[in-house]
């Protein structure tokens, strides 16, 4: 086994000092990434419909040229997606919290559906629009409580692996509504274009029934105070009894970590920004990181992939856009696999050098030789699908890792619509810019191949951002997540950190709100973890009969 392929088995083998089995929430955290499917798919659908000429003769306006589609209706039609999902994942946070997480997704689904149902019927560009937002106001939704779901209810030795697949099934639904898109692209009637549409009820029906039979997560439980349910929807996801130490010892952690973090100010919007412990760097942290995923310039391809490669003069675009597609998808397992044994910022440094990279090539390459025929599209093609194997590998999935990890949980949900919204937000303004910026014409830019200056130097500021901002959040508890930020001042010191505090023995032992632990209690931690006494180390007699069942669990891992 060479020394890359142990790395990324070491990052998805279980500790042998892991209690329980992770295989439930490993599968119930696989299904839920479906959720990102509806996304992906929905994207790709519309990015292979806009060239289709049965779509332009449907709704074209101009009397002209009835295949004429303007630049502003393909924004208002990109974009408007982009507009509901900053509503939806606005909208997320009082329902999530309301609802609870599993509820609320279902909720986001029905919306879904039925601004698929406003799509395929539509006749007239106005009524396409508002399905489209509708789509957008539930994929909004789903895009902040998914991952949210995932981390929530993930054993902390593969939470970034799984959050990782909500990217993974975007990706797929990418690819698959290439393959729709290539096989209807043909079709003369209006059935090209109504056919991708109709199939996400497919995707949508199958998460539905699947979210009608899937627990709540215990975070969310314990936040309303419902104990007992949450230690049955652990014991589901652990596969332990409720009366095992191991169980019983992740929720009392879990508790007391939040009634510690309600110690230290209510929960409310204001919070987000300005609470503690450093909950508005958390935010800041997020919200840059969903802002630079879209400014890398990874939906300029997924949206306007085809009609770009069409203008720049290349034959066969959907193929091409196929191709891509299927290197997006192969290229996020790479990022699952490493995502927990190199961590997320060597991912995000290095994934960042290499867009960065790849975006000045095409960019040197278009506007030294506008006209490219041969070799020249050839390098086109191949830096473009170098910059999605990065993108996916790196770009696509972690910010959604990061994001949702880094929030305490009495504003989780808050911090996260709000960070998933400033990605929304400039995805919408992406979207609705981006023909303007690269269409030949009156009122557009025509910057064709020279956008890609503008996204490599936004990709040498997200490296930039991620040294000094992003700390490392693997191998970690959510809860001792709090501790890191608490202790650690500097985002590239967060490698070195080793957990110590314990928020159940805190609150036992009385430790103050302000997080600053006596020297006494310190020390008196340490012995409670290792069954020593500080008077007479070993000796049995000195120990309580609480402290030798501590000392009898050993080394088994009590902290997710």
């Amino acid at each position: 086994m060479t020394s890359a392929a142990a790395t990324a088995w070491k990052g998805w083998k279980k500790p042998d000092n892991v209690a329980g089995s992770s295989a439930p929430a490993i599968m119930v955290g696989l299904f839920v990434a479906m959720g990102g499917l509806l996304f992906g798919y929905d994207t790709g659908t519309i990015s292979g419909i806009l060239p289709m000429k049965a779509f332009r003769l449907q709704f074209s306006t101009d009397s002209g040229d009835p295949t004429y589609i303007s630049p502003a209706q393909s924004s208002q039609v990109v974009a408007i997606l982009s507009a509901g999902t900053f509503f939806g994942a606005l909208l997320a946070a009082p329902i999530g919290d309301r609802l609870g997480r599993r509820i609320s997704l279902i909720i986001s689904v029905i919306i879904f559906s039925f601004g698929v149902v406003l799509q395929t019927c539509a006749m007239q560009f106005p009524l396409l629009v508002a399905g489209r937002f509708f789509a957008g106001l539930g994929v909004g939704i789903i895009s902040v409580l998914v991952p949210l779901y995932q981390s929530e209810m993930a054993p902390k030795w593969i939470r970034g692996t799984l959050v990782c697949a909500y990217q993974l099934a975007i990706t797929a639904g990418l690819l698959l509504a290439s393959v729709v898109n290539l096989c209807t692209q043909h079709l003369e009637s209006a059935n090209s274009f109504r056919i991708p549409f109709a199939l996400q009820f497919v995707w949508a029906g199958v998460l539905f029934m699947g979210l009608i039979l899937l627990p709540e997560t215990p975070r969310y439980l314990i936040k309303r105070g419902l104990h007992t349910d949450a230690a049955l929807s652990l014991s589901r996801l652990r596969r332990l009894d409720i009366t095992h130490p191991a169980l019983i010892e992740e929720l009392a952690e879990i508790e007391a970590n939040h009634e510690y973090e309600l110690s230290l100010g209510p929960s409310t919007y204001r919070d987000t920004f300005v609470g503690s412990p450093h909950l508005g760097r958390r935010l800041f942290t997020g919200c840059g990181l969903q802002m630079l995923q879209q400014l890398s310039g990874c939906n300029f391809l997924f949206y306007y992939g085809t009609t770009f490669f069409s203008n720049i003069g290349i034959s066969s675009p959907f193929i091409i856009q196929l191709v891509m597609n299927i290197v997006n998808v192969v290229s996020t397992i790479p990022g699952m696999m490493l995502v927990e044994s190199l961590g997320r910022r060597r991912l995000l440094m290095g994934g960042a050098v290499g867009m960065a990279i790849c975006h000045l090539t095409i960019a040197s390459v278009g506007t030294a030789i506008p006209n490219a025929k041969g070799t020249g599209n050839l390098v086109l093609i191949v830096f473009a699908c170098c910059y999605i194997f990065f993108f996916a590998s790196t770009w696509g999935p972690v910010p959604w890792v990061v994001t949702s990890e880094i929030y305490p949980l009495k504003v989780r949900a808050k911090s996260m619509s709000i960070s998933t919204a400033s990605n929304w937000i400039f995805n919408f303004a992406i979207g609705y810019g981006t023909p303007y910026l690269v269409s030949p014409g009156k009122g557009s830019a025509n910057l064709a191949s020279k956008i890609f200056f503008v996204w490599g130097g936004f990709c040498v500021m997200a490296f930039v951002f991620v040294w000094a901002i992003v700390y490392e959040t693997s191998k970690i508890s959510l809860e001792q997540i709090d501790e890191m930020y608490e202790r650690v001042d500097h985002a590239w010191n967060s490698r070195d950190f080793q957990p110590s505090w314990s928020f159940q023995e805190m609150r036992d032992e009385g430790a103050s709100a302000s997080g600053i632990q006596p020297v006494e209690l310190q020390e008196d931690l340490t012995r409670r973890r290792t069954g020593t006494s500080s008077s007479a180390t070993g000796s049995e007699a000195t120990l309580s009969e609480e402290d030798k069942i501590v000392a009898q669990i050993g080394n088994v891992d009590l902290s997710y």
